[in-house]
Parts: structure tokens; C-alpha cells; sequence
């Protein structure tokens, strides 16, 4: 994803005299060859891990909370992404996903059977919101629906933790557009 974050920061800055408060970003990891031999064939464009690396998501904020998807193969990796681009890690939300019937939707891990995504916090500098002040569960349980498309619930827990923030998302598909939210993506 070629994308110039430096000048949308920039311009929000312009427009509402802050940065942004939250981002969230599914980073679109590259977790095989094209040709995998276990898991599943990923049906959108991949990242390395140096080109997610590139971007320059630190000018995003001065203040604020960094919420980044990872699965547990890519743990190390979304640490080391925080502390490049500026952020503390903080806390974590674990999404459980669920089938239509209510069961744990199981996918591909390389010891385990993994029936939950993880969701990184990372916060940066003194963010004008404390997360300790609030008492929200840090669990979703919620149904699994297209590919990466996450939980609704998510979006409500930012924006009941950071009321009225500025929220962006990174790597946002058509089935993530949220009003109040900034969304930037290749598939929108």
C-alpha cells in the first residue's frame, strides 16, 4: 500500500486541529509463498513485514492508542512495528470467533488450532483518554463473517473507550465503513 500518511496527517490536523486519537490497522501480513502446502490461499494483497514496517504510521498521532490486529505467528513482528513507529504496548483485546451455530470457528495455527484473533493496544505519548479508567471486558465474542472482516463490537469498544475521538483505519474494506471513522484501503 503506497500511501502518503504524512500528508493526511497533515491535512486532519488542518481541518480539525488534531491528529487522530485511535488507529486501528489490520496489517495485510504475508504469512506464506503463493503456493502454501498448510492453511488457506489469502484472497487479497500481502505485505512483507518491511514494507508494513515502512509506513510511516508514527506521524499519524502525538497522543493516542494504536489498536493492531495480529494473529499469533506475527505477536513478535506487531511488537517490534509499536516501538518503530512510536507506541508502548498497553493491553490487548482477544476477539473469539464463533460460528452461526454459536460454536468456536477453529482456523489454521502451526502448534494449535487457534479460534481467536488478538487485537494489540499500543499507546503514545499522554493520550488525552486513560484506559485504566475504564472497566470494559477485553474479550469479544462474536461471529466470524468474510475473510479479515473483524467484529462489529470492536468499534464500539474504541469508541466507548475514546468517546468522540478522531478514528482512522488502515487497511479498511468496503464491509468496515463506519460513520465518524476515517477509512483508507486498497479494496474500498
Amino acid at each position: 500500500m503506497q500511501f502518503d500518511f504524512r500528508a493526511l496527517a497533515q491535512h486532519h490536523r488542518r481541518q480539525t486541529k488534531h491528529l487522530f486519537d485511535v488507529v486501528m490497522m489490520d496489517p495485510p501480513w504475508k504469512l506464506s509463498s503463493s503456493d502454501p502446502t498448510r492453511g488457506v490461499t489469502i484472497a487479497y494483497q500481502t505485505m512483507t513485514d518491511a514494507q508494513i514496517s515502512s509506513m510511516d504510521i508514527g506521524c499519524l498521532q502525538e497522543h493516542g492508542y494504536l489498536f493492531i490486529w495480529t494473529i499469533n505467528s506475527k505477536f513478535t513482528d506487531s511488537f517490534r512495528l509499536m516501538k518503530g513507529w512510536g507506541y508502548e504496548y498497553c493491553d490487548e483485546i482477544c476477539w473469539i470467533k464463533e460460528s452461526l451455530k454459536g460454536k468456536l470457528v477453529k482456523g489454521n495455527g502451526f502448534y494449535l488450532q487457534h479460534a481467536k484473533e488478538s487485537c494489540l493496544i499500543g499507546k503514545k505519548g499522554s493520550p488525552k483518554f486513560n484506559l485504566k479508567n475504564q472497566l470494559l471486558e477485553d474479550c469479544i465474542f462474536s461471529k466470524r463473517r468474510g475473510q479479515s472482516q473483524k467484529p462489529d463490537e470492536i468499534y464500539d469498544m474504541i469508541e466507548t473507550m475514546i468517546p468522540d475521538g478522531y478514528y482512522l483505519e488502515i487497511f479498511g474494506r468496503r464491509n468496515n465503513l463506519r460513520n465518524g471513522w476515517i477509512t483508507i484501503g486498497n479494496e474500498l
